[in-house]
């Protein structure tokens, strides 16, 4: 905190809230001069490290703290989650591998509630479980649904919807993705 931070009396609601924007502000300037970034301010109160580790994730896992994580979702060591992620262990159960990059804006279901919106109500949910491999790179923006698998060290390009196995060290792109 700056120097100049004093506690203001309680009750004194104007003076707490100019306290923690100037908390803020400080926990910003920190952040952007020791990795040049501006994030926020769930990030500038977490780690994300420990964001992982509260979800048992594995060793040397990060992920954002904006990151939806719902149901049965278990990831490997090293696998970086970035920015407004959903990770959908709902439906099933999410495997994500070790080494993984899940790039921002990534969604991965293990549900869907098509035949149930169709149908008025009368068909159930859908879930099946979804894993991701070791060493996949899943682009910006991509859409993993229920039920798929992709091999290790697959390469998924952004925007991209998938909607069907990949298999191993194959790239596939597009919507719906088509290895290439």
């Amino acid at each position: 905190m700056s120097d100049d931070m004093r506690f203001p009396a309680a009750g004194d609601t104007d003076d707490w809230l100019a306290l923690v924007r100037q908390f803020l502000r400080d926990l910003a300037r920190r952040k952007k001069e020791q990795f040049h970034r501006r994030v926020s301010i769930g990030d500038l109160l977490t780690e994300r490290s420990e964001n992982a580790a509260m979800y048992g994730f594995g060793e040397g896992t990060t992920m954002y703290d904006n990151v939806l994580v719902l149901g049965d979702v278990h990831v490997g060591r090293h696998t970086w989650i970035g920015p407004g992620c959903i990770l959908d262990g709902s439906g099933g159960g999410l495997e994500i591998g070790d080494w993984c990059s899940i790039s921002a804006g990534v969604q991965i279901y293990t549900h869907h509630t098509v035949r149930r919106s169709v149908s008025l109500g009368v068909d159930p949910i859908e879930y099946a479980s979804t894993r991701i491999g070791n060493g996949v790179y899943l682009g910006p923006n991509s859409i993993v649904q229920m039920g798929v698998t992709i091999g290790d060290q697959a390469v998924i390009g952004a925007n991209s919807l998938v909607n069907r196995d990949i298999a191993a060290r194959t790239k596939a792109f597009g919507s719906p993705a088509r290895p290439r």
